[in-house]
């Protein structure tokens, strides 16, 4: 089979498409044809080498996939079922999906049915889980709210924005780039902030009184620091997001009872998150959720995708398809 492969840290060149046997069935292990996936900021700072031991070279990325079950590894499902499989060592300890075909655990293997095409399926896994954490279990976002979305034109941005304006929340989201706004406009967002290093005053311009919740996906310790100040006395900032690309979860400290937590999608695994996948699917096929894709990419053009993630240039999702 075909994979990209990355034998050692460095650009979005050190991907490279390799020929590698194809994967052994396993019992307790599903094997899969992929059809699609997404990308993720977090392969690429495996592919750039701030994984460590996490993440050991040579090592094919990939931290989600979509496609065909070819074999079940004796478990409940069932060869050609359409499956999603995501995180739980998925591109990092063990190979991931950046190949024709994939061998993840059980555990993290989630099925579903549905007649989306294999690119919006693609573009839905990690990033609408990691956003349905935030805005479900850490926001704890309401109907009638006010949500700062800081970094709205991520693929976890646009989705949190998709999941708040379905819910009845009122949206702020922010972008470094006025060329930007119109994708928020688009993506239902109420008022759009340009973000120059410091929005706080900003936000506050809006609504003195601070707003119910910070989505925090910027992630450096100023962008932590000044989304705070634009929370109201008591509210809440899920910290989530490395756009910044600056290591740490730094914590600073919590003023006005403000409640802060770092999301954490790393204990996604199917028997908790297969309904709410179902959920996620369901939402977009009935047009509730919008898919957000920036750029479908051909397998053959993973360093290109790669490229055009690393210089921020994507307003939304970008997808290969196999």
């Amino acid at each position: 089979m075909r994979a990209h492969q990355v034998s050692a840290p460095g650009g979005p060149e050190a991907l490279k498409m390799v020929e590698l046997p194809d994967p052994e069935p396993r019992e307790g292990w599903v094997k899969i044809r992929v059809r699609a996936f997404g990308l993720n900021r977090s392969e690429m700072y495996t592919r750039q080498g701030h994984s460590g031991d996490d993440a050991p070279f040579p090592r094919v990325l990939g931290i989600e996939c979509v496609g065909e079950v070819l074999d079940a590894g004796r478990t409940d499902l069932v060869p050609g079922q359409t499956v999603c499989a995501v995180m739980g060592g998925l591109g990092r300890r063990y190979d991931g999906g950046y190949a024709e075909m994939t061998l993840a655990p059980r555990s993290q293997v989630m099925p579903i049915e549905t007649s989306l095409p294999w690119d919006v399926l693609g573009a839905l896994p990690e990033t609408w889980f990691t956003a349905w954490l935030a805005v479900f279990d850490v926001l704890q976002a309401e109907p009638g709210q006010r949500i700062l979305v800081r970094g709205g034109t991520s693929a976890a941005g646009m989705a949190a924005t998709s999941i708040l304006k379905h819910l009845g929340v009122h949206v702020i989201a922010t972008t470094r780039s006025e060329k930007k706004r119109p994708a928020l406009v688009e993506a239902g967002v109420d008022d759009v902030v340009i973000d120059a290093g410091t929005i706080a005053s900003q936000v506050r311009g809006l609504f003195p009184d601070g707003v119910d919740g910070v989505l925090e996906l910027v992630g450096s310790v100023a962008a932590v620091a000044d989304s705070i100040e634009a929370i109201r006395d008591g509210g809440r900032i899920c910290h989530v997001g490395l756009l910044a690309n600056e290591w740490g979860k730094a914590m600073p400290e919590m003023p006005r009872g403000i409640t802060y937590e770092f999301g954490d999608s790393d204990t996604l695994n199917a028997e908790g998150w297969t309904p709410i996948w179902e959920k996620i699917v369901a939402g977009v096929e009935t047009g509730h959720y919008r898919p957000n894709i920036f750029k479908v990419f051909a397998f053959e053009d993973v360093v290109e995708a790669h490229r055009m993630m690393e210089e921020s240039r994507a307003a939304g999702k970008l997808v290969v398809v196999t």
